[in-house]
């Protein structure tokens, strides 16, 4: 019995104007699998996640999440947000609310939880990334690495089928990146689908069942991170990574 992909993008194409963001992308990630996209500046990494969630329109192609196609009707973008979580560069917390209430805000307006539940849920998962003493605090009292595992425990609480991260630790002073990539080893090893946008190579080696590297719109290589690493198949791969591992 073949098992159905979470996501599958097949021939996608995004411009922005005469800008060919993304071109003939085909991507098949299946649960409990761990992609992590890597590539130069500019390369579409983010542009490719972003469009998996419908945060961006692809022009041309298909892209399929847990079954269900991508389309411009709006409830089919709202079902499948409520299914993938996403964290991005910047944690996006509302500063008027405590930690937990920004933790319930959606699983109580989108999913309709109760109140009690919502903050039960949260409660979990903020203990489950390690920061659930900070539960009544305000964003402001937090350290960056400390509102990027919030903001991780706040897609957590939406019970997602996959997690996307978008460069989760590049807004993140040096010494707080490690503690951000431990909660991201922690959700690998438990099984969450994910597909992250990073630069952290030692997380990719760590944590990847598959390393895809971008650039300039394209998926010019993708294969496990020992043979990515090791022995690069394309003068681009090895430019990369020539730069960034020195």
């Amino acid at each position: 019995m073949t098992v159905q992909p979470e996501i599958q993008l097949e021939n996608v194409h995004k411009w922005y104007g005469k800008y060919h963001a993304l071109a003939e992308i085909n991507l098949t990630v299946r649960q409990g699998e761990r992609v992590v996209i890597c590539g130069p500046s500019g390369s579409g990494k983010s542009t490719l996640i972003r469009c998996i969630n419908r945060l961006e329109a692809h022009q041309e192609g298909r892209i399929t999440v847990t079954g269900m196609e991508l389309t411009d009707d709006e409830k089919t973008a709202g079902h499948i947000r409520r299914e993938v979580g996403m964290v991005f560069q910047h944690f996006n917390l509302f500063p008027h609310l405590t930690i937990v209430e920004n933790c319930i805000l959606a699983p109580m307006w989108v999913r309709g939880q109760r109140r009690a539940e919502a903050i039960e849920r949260a409660r979990h998962f903020l203990d489950r990334v390690h920061i659930g003493e900070q539960a009544d605090k305000y964003p402001i009292q937090l350290s960056g690495g400390q509102q990027q595992r919030v903001a991780i425990a706040r897609a957590l609480c939406m019970a997602p089928k996959v997690m996307l991260f978008d460069e989760p630790t590049s807004a993140l002073d040096p010494e707080m990146v490690k503690e951000v990539l431990d909660t991201m080893v922690e959700l690998a090893q438990e099984g969450m689908t994910m597909i992250c946008v990073t630069h952290e190579m030692g997380f990719a080696r760590q944590v990847a069942d598959r390393v895809v590297f971008m650039d300039r719109g394209r998926i010019v290589e993708e294969g496990a991170p020992h043979d990515f690493f090791a022995a690069p198949q394309t003068a681009r791969a090895r430019e990369f990574l020539s730069q960034i591992l020195h």
